[in-house]
């Protein structure tokens, strides 16, 4: 028994990631090749430092990947909680990881500081997806643009629940008021990932519209945000 249990501890340390060649652990791969030669399990096994008695960081960040079939997409809307379900990721590698997930949303958010004329339904979508990707819930976005469409600056309107989320009128247009806006483009998401637009949507679509019109202000268009695409009540005429 002392001798069997001698080989397993032999074997352990040798599959561990300190015993393998410099150019396959991760951290010296990528100060020697660069941070796009390593794979996305590499990436995660940096983060989060260390495995367990049995798993190396490599093999827990793979059984991380692995959970949601390697999908990056399904991986950036991880919540803390499910993260430490799987074996070798504790609550303080599940906070490392969330930490750099949101870097990357951050990171996205900083490159849309630049002034952006909005043309087209698309860039609004583009310009939203920091901000409307990955949720479970919704949330009720403005934005407002001056009178030649450039934006001024986005507000969050309101958050709700998985199914529904409330836009007060009295906010969307003392907002747009105060930064002497003449445009608004207004947009909230669906988590189910169903960009057709409710009974509910339109009517309240509708009612702001009408009211922006009695205060000379345009809401030029309201987008149906989901993960895969949007709809655009500019685009299909319903403005």
């Amino acid at each position: 028994m002392q001798l069997t249990n001698i080989r397993d501890n032999l074997l352990m340390n040798t599959n561990g990631i300190k015993n393998w060649a410099a150019d396959d652990r991760p951290r010296e791969k990528l100060l020697l090749k660069g941070k796009s030669a390593l794979s996305d399990a590499e990436l995660i096994a940096i983060i989060i430092g260390s495995g367990t008695q049995n798993l190396s960081a490599l093999d827990v960040a793979k059984e991380i990947l692995k959970e949601y079939n390697g999908d990056l997409l399904k991986f950036s809307r991880v919540q803390t909680n499910e993260l430490m379900k799987i074996k070798g990721i504790g609550q303080a590698k599940a906070v490392s990881i969330i930490a750099c997930l949101e870097l990357g949303r951050r990171r996205q958010q900083a490159s849309k500081k630049e002034t952006i004329k909005i043309t087209q339904s698309s860039q609004v979508y583009d310009y939203l997806r920091p901000y409307l990707s990955d949720l479970q819930h919704e949330e009720f976005f403005a934005i407002y643009l001056t009178n030649s469409n450039e934006i001024i600056q986005h507000k969050q309107i309101s958050i709700g629940s998985m199914t529904g989320t409330l836009a007060d009128g009295k906010i969307i247009f003392r907002n747009a008021l105060s930064l002497h806006a003449t445009g608004i483009i207004l947009s909230h998401n669906h988590p189910s990932g169903n960009c057709k637009p409710s009974q509910k949507d339109i009517q309240l679509t509708k009612q702001l519209v009408q009211f922006s019109q009695c205060i000379d202000l345009s809401i030029l268009d309201h987008l149906i945000f989901t993960d895969n695409g949007y709809f655009s009540f500019a685009d299909e005429g319903l403005l």
